[in-house]
């Protein structure tokens, strides 16, 4: 199922055909191939934007890893 949970979309060939996916839904093997000539800034960039995807969706749900003390 695709989220589209980023908004980092990447165009990949699924099923013989073209499609917009976020990078989140895409699999480990198109990660590796999207990430595999990227410089340290682009991956820096990427990693922000996931981190900021992952807090606003805490925020969002009120979801809490652990025990606050």
């Amino acid at each position: 199922m695709n989220r589209n949970l980023d908004g980092i979309y990447f165009r990949i060939k699924r099923d013989n055909k073209w499609q917009n996916i976020c990078f989140s839904d895409l699999t480990t093997e198109e990660m590796q191939v999207v990430m595999m000539d990227k410089d340290i800034p682009w991956l820096r960039s990427i990693c922000t934007e996931l981190a900021n995807t992952i807090k606003d969706i805490g925020e969002q749900f009120n979801i809490v890893n652990g025990d606050e003390d």
